[in-house]
């Protein structure tokens, strides 16, 4: 939603125009365009329900601004295939119902008319538990409805002339993806995109795109069209629309394995990074076979040693700021390869990298790297002089060879896979499964080094993260000689988030 309302506001400040209509025309097509998510989908269309009604209009009065915030609420009400109740949509109801009722008292203002509409949005979202069966088995709030109660108590901090009282405090909890139970079925692919073209038709893609998966969001205009939907076969959604026009800004994330990891970890909130960053080129000498590498990874010292083992690009991204597709394709298009490797270097950026060969004018190749050693060592099988079937074989199978230990903090008490955690635990996964959990990180690294009989390898390399010391790193580092004097032991500065550290076992 954040991401939504930033473009709104971006195309906006690009305009010098200040007629309500006008503002809010252009406020509707930025939300369209920048839209991500299902609850920034439905914000789009609350922004275009919004700007329909105040059309030719240079001003409102207290009547006008009501009856647009009313259909507001009916716009994103007729954009969703299923409306579901306790979400954002009735929030939205809520807040033009209380608007309106507001605009029939004597002597109301439009400051009156805002204040009536986030008031009655806090309501609807105190009420969503109880609409929603699966907000109240969590204990949470609707978190798409909290945010618009946000964003029109932002309104009323902006227009009132004497200053406004402080936001609402959050409710105790917000619904997240980690408080949810995962579905017999799974969550599936979201998948997200715009459709450009002439004379789109926007109902007959909402009938065919719906039948392709649930949580379907179809809205926009003849030349422009925002697809938003949940489904197990991205591909075939995509082919669908590409029969209708040009795919832009495409996006698609695997919900199963972002809300399994999430549980396994205990540690690490759940956020929608649905944009990234620009990628951050590395000049190299150009190379022999013609084939570019293109890598995704964050943290400074990480990025400096993908860089200095040859990749010509990387995308700033991993664990909860995964990447859109877009920011992978502009990385693959910045290099100067005709033919380009691309690794994910993390589970949930896997299929959204799959995407990328489909889009690009370039042979792109992707080794279906699912960690950061993955990547380190697929990038060291890299040999400029071999032709590219040859260096993807090898990457591949080097990948293969690297066991992952990742090692963070439980932020609460929880149960997985029979292991029981409590708040505060240092805990390991290895291979992307939580397997350990103690109280400080040697212990639980040994006992992960166990686990995957260490002892059979032959070098352990440990990348240290931005919330580990150097002190705790060398302790470390120590303890693993201590008890595998066969293993050589390397200590890397990696500068990741989330993860005090990394190991990579080979």
């Amino acid at each position: 939603m954040l991401l939504t309302l930033q473009s709104a506001v971006e195309d906006i400040k690009e305009s010098h125009t200040t007629e309500v209509s006008k503002i809010a025309r252009i406020a509707a097509h930025g939300s369209l365009m920048g839209a991500r998510g299902n609850s920034g989908v439905i914000l789009s269309q609350i922004f275009r329900g919004f700007g329909n009604a105040v059309q030719q209009k240079s001003e409102l009065d207290p009547a006008e601004l009501a009856q647009a915030f009313e259909e507001a609420a009916n716009a994103a009400y007729r954009a969703v295939i299923k409306p579901t109740e306790g979400t954002i949509l009735s929030v939205a109801r809520e807040a033009g119902r209380s608007a309106v009722a507001a605009a029939h008292e004597a002597g109301v203002t439009p400051a009156d008319v805002i204040k009536a509409a986030a008031a009655g949005a806090k309501v609807a979202v105190e009420k969503t538990p109880s609409q929603l069966k699966i907000l109240q088995e969590a204990g949470v709030v609707d978190a798409g409805g909290y945010g618009l109660q946000i964003m029109l108590e932002g309104m009323v901090r902006s227009v009132e002339e004497t200053g406004a009282e402080a936001l609402a405090p959050p409710p105790p909890r917000v619904a997240a993806q980690s408080a949810l139970e995962l579905p017999e079925e799974g969550w599936g692919y979201c998948t997200e995109f715009l459709i450009k073209g002439e004379a789109l038709d926007v109902e007959r893609l909402r009938e065919e795109i719906a039948a392709l998966g649930n949580s379907a969001l179809v809205v926009g205009e003849p030349d422009l069209v925002k697809v938003h939907v949940h489904t197990d076969d991205p591909s075939r959604v995509i082919a669908l629309a590409s029969s209708h026009g040009r795919i832009d800004r495409l996006s698609v994330g695997d919900m199963s394995s972002q809300h399994r990891r999430i549980r396994q970890e205990s540690s690490v909130g759940a956020q929608v990074a649905a944009g990234g960053r620009p990628p951050q080129a590395a000049a190299q000498p150009a190379r022999a076979n013609g084939v570019g590498l293109v890598t995704v990874v964050s943290g400074p010292g990480l990025v400096e040693i993908f860089r200095g083992l040859g990749a010509d690009a990387t995308v700033e991204g991993g664990q909860t700021m995964n990447p859109s597709t877009q920011d992978m394709l502009a990385a693959v298009e910045s290099v100067p390869y005709d033919e380009v490797v691309l690794l994910p270097n993390n589970r949930n950026v896997v299929l959204a990298a799959a995407q990328v060969p489909g889009l690009s004018g370039k042979r792109v190749q992707v080794v279906p790297t699912e960690s950061v050693p993955q990547g380190i060592a697929a990038i060291v099988a890299f040999n400029p002089e071999r032709p590219v079937d040859q260096n993807l074989q090898e990457m591949r199978k080097a990948a293969g060879h690297v066991q992952t230990i990742e090692v963070t903090h439980a932020v609460r008490d929880s149960r997985s896979n029979g292991l029981r955690v409590k708040k505060g635990d240092v805990i390991a996964l290895i291979n992307d499964k939580l397997k350990h959990a103690g109280a400080d990180y040697g212990s639980v690294v040994r006992a992960a080094l166990d686990g995957i009989k260490a002892a059979d390898y032959e070098l352990v390399t440990i990348y240290r993260g931005l919330q580990a010391t150097d002190v705790e790193a060398e302790k470390l580092s120590e303890a693993i000689r201590g008890r595998f004097p066969g293993l050589e032991v390397e200590l890397q500065a990696g500068g990741q988030e989330h993860y005090p550290f990394i190991l990579s076992v080979e």
